[in-house]
């Protein structure tokens, strides 16, 4: 059977007109290691940007907020390459595609990680809120590595961050959770169709992390967002929250060779929380 994706997406310059079993799938054989991180300015993402910039890739992120943009360039690397764009646009995607293939001609990862959440109970919520989480969390990570394939090398990886959200009940999380799940049981289906260029696709879910998001979310919750966070933490079998650098990490493990045959699974970051019966 011959995937869809195949025959749609053209590939990376450079490996036209050869049959599956002439490619190199070692991300080895490539000049330069090369990511793009969605929602890269902060957290999760802007410690994945930094972990595998000091693994020697080249890397490109992108963020929406003016501040947390203007931030990343003035405090990360200048080599990582900060963009801006609407994690709902389509067109923003299609750009920073354009300005990643010019910059770096190729991709070998691509992290999508940016996302949202509207802790809301269930007689606030209106289609616009509905729309605009779906639209992040769902279309458009779709839609990003859709158009994103033409880059994608044989043999590259594609992350996807979920969050144990998606499959735990958390109060107020209803329409993330779905968002997220929705993308989740996209990953087997997703996984057999890259499959004959050797891409391969994976979930990383993290539980409670310490980032800027997670916190304005308790914010929102709580007034005493610390102890708050703290009471989280004890409530953790490890006694503590998530670092971005733990997802971080696990990120560059799926970006890497040694992950060569891990392909449509997904891989929980959260210190044994939602272990416990």
């Amino acid at each position: 059977m011959v995937s869809p994706v195949a025959g749609l997406y053209p590939v990376a310059a450079g490996h036209h007109g050869r049959g599956i079993n002439e490619h190199n799938f070692g991300v080895n054989a490539m000049s330069a290691r090369t990511a793009l991180i969605t929602g890269g300015t902060s957290g999760i993402g802007r410690a994945t940007a930094l972990s595998l910039h000091e693994r020697g890739y080249r890397v490109a992120i992108t963020g929406q907020r003016d501040e947390s943009v203007a931030r990343a360039r003035q405090e990360l690397p200048e080599e990582i390459l900060v963009l801006q764009a609407n994690a709902r646009s389509l067109t923003d995607i299609d750009r920073v595609v354009a300005e990643v293939g010019a910059e770096f001609g190729h991709l070998t990862t691509l992290f999508l990680n940016a996302g949202t959440n509207r802790p809301m109970s269930l007689d606030t919520w209106d289609e616009a809120a509905y729309d605009e989480v779906f639209d992040v969390n769902t279309k458009c990570v779709f839609y990003t590595l859709v158009k994103a394939l033409p880059l994608l090398t044989d043999g590259g990886s594609v992350i996807v961050t979920v969050g144990i959200g998606a499959t735990r009940s958390l109060t107020g999380n209803v329409i993330a959770a779905g968002s997220h799940a929705a993308i989740l049981g996209m990953i087997p289906t997703l996984a057999l169709e890259l499959a004959p260029r050797h891409i391969r696709i994976n979930a990383v879910s993290p539980g409670m992390t310490d980032t800027p998001m997670t916190r304005a979310g308790v914010g929102q919750a709580f007034d005493d967002v610390e102890g708050a966070l703290a009471a989280m933490a004890d409530s953790n079998p490890f006694g503590r929250l998530g670092r971005p650098e733990d997802v971080a990490g696990t990120v560059a493990y799926l970006a890497s060779d040694d992950a060569a045959y891990v392909t449509g699974q997904e891989i929980v970051v959260s210190g044994g929380a939602g272990l416990a019966i």
